[in-house]
This record gives structure tokens, C-alpha cells and sequence, in this order.
């Protein structure tokens, strides 16, 4: 496609595609870049197959002295901004309204 583009707009528009995206790249890398590592787990209350499958074949291989296994989610995800409390506020929002399922999961996570 790159190449079409170059054939139809010339050399001139190359030069403006290179130029641009130098120009957008410069922009992205000038804010702070944070990473968000969540854990969703499954609640206490709330039985876990997937842990108690997991605690079942550890033991079968020989680590007998595993008292329980919950099994949960790592999620980490690449911020950019400045403002760290916002960030916070809009983690916190698509924790509870996409990445976890407050009936039965809980979640938390930390911003570096």
C-alpha cells in the first residue's frame, strides 16, 4: 500500500507521511508511560474448579504440601499521561465495568 501511495502522490508525499509520524511519535513519547498491573480473583465466597483442578494435578506431581490454589487473571496495561490520580479513576472504571465481574471476582491493581 506504501508503495501505491508512492506512485500516485510522488515523492512529495512521502517525505509528509515520514514527517508526520515523526511528528506524532515525538508527541506520544514527550508524556510519562505507566504501566497498570491488575489482578481479577475469584471471591472467597465463590468455589473455584479451575484452583481446586490445578491443586488436584500439583498434587498428582508430587507437591503434597499445597493447602489451596485460586486461580485469577494478570493484566497489565501500557498508560501514557501525566495525571496519575486520573489514571487511577479510569483503571478503576474499566476494572469494575469490563475486566472483572463484581458478583463473583474482586480486583486490584497498582500504576508505575
Amino acid at each position: 500500500m506504501f508503495l501505491k501511495a508512492m506512485k500516485v502522490f510522488g515523492s512529495n508525499f512521502v517525505a509528509f507521511a515520514v514527517i508526520s509520524s515523526c511528528h506524532i511519535w515525538r508527541s506520544v513519547l514527550k508524556k510519562a508511560h505507566m504501566k497498570a498491573r491488575i489482578i481479577v480473583m475469584p471471591k472467597k465466597t465463590v468455589l473455584d474448579p479451575q484452583g481446586k483442578t490445578v491443586k488436584n494435578a500439583l498434587e498428582s506431581m508430587g507437591f503434597c504440601s499445597i493447602k489451596d490454589v485460586r486461580v485469577g487473571k494478570f493484566i497489565e496495561v501500557e498508560l501514557t499521561g501525566d495525571n496519575k490520580a486520573e489514571l487511577k479513576k479510569k483503571i478503576d472504571k474499566a476494572c469494575h465495568d469490563l475486566l472483572s465481574n463484581p458478583v463473583i471476582e474482586e480486583y486490584s491493581f497498582e500504576i508505575k
